[in-house]
């Protein structure tokens, strides 16, 4: 009995201290594991720190461009030029300048500056009615960009000035016309305060 007795408290023992040592075991695993995830979330804080970096730069850019879009929704008019006429008149299926357009811009960006008032422009892109939608799109912006450079080459600050593509969608004259198309290919510079 004694030796019973002995052979269970022996085996009790071993079995204490298996679980004692598994502890123990368990533990070192688990620091390891949480170091390993710390080191992984500390790293991932990182990317996410520097994403947050890069996409606050361009919130701050957006903000600037929609607090200046702001400014010409809420500007009063004051006046406009349209760039139509025989002398500047788009080509078809162009956004380049013509020399004569060139000029009329470069006396109006003097005519800006001579004023020396804080305005605000509005530069709306008009194409004529052939073509599919898109393409008007793009090309009513490519030429309020092309004056939109052209009057920040002469002196019209970037964050004063703003482009907007209207294609086909609000024509002058008829479409059916060689005249009246020449007439919707067109610039409008909208003046606010």
């Amino acid at each position: 009995m004694y030796k019973v007795r002995t052979n269970i408290f022996a085996a009790a023992a071993i079995a204490v201290s298996a679980i004692s040592l598994g502890g123990c075991a368990t533990k070192d695993y688990v620091n390891q594991q949480v170091s390993a995830e710390d080191a992984k979330s500390q790293a991932y804080q990182s990317q996410t720190d520097q994403h947050l970096g890069q996409l606050d730069q361009s919130t701050k850019d957006a903000l600037e461009r929609a607090t200046a879009a702001g400014k010409l929704a809420e500007g009063k008019f004051l006046y406009s030029m349209v760039l139509s006429d025989d002398s500047v008149k788009f080509p078809v299926d162009s956004s380049k300048l013509s020399p004569e357009a060139q000029q009329r811009l470069s006396d109006f960006a003097d005519k800006l500056k001579s004023d020396n008032r804080n305005v605000y422009l509005e530069i709306q892109g008009h194409t004529d009615a052939k073509g599919p939608d898109p393409l008007n799109e793009q090309l009513g912006e490519k030429r309020a960009e092309a004056v939109r450079l052209f009057m920040n080459q002469h002196g019209v600050p970037l964050n004063r000035m703003a482009t907007i593509s209207y294609g086909k969608q609000d024509p002058v004259a008829d479409n059916k016309t060689r005249h009246g198309r020449a007439e919707n290919r067109r610039v409008v510079l909208i003046v606010m305060a």
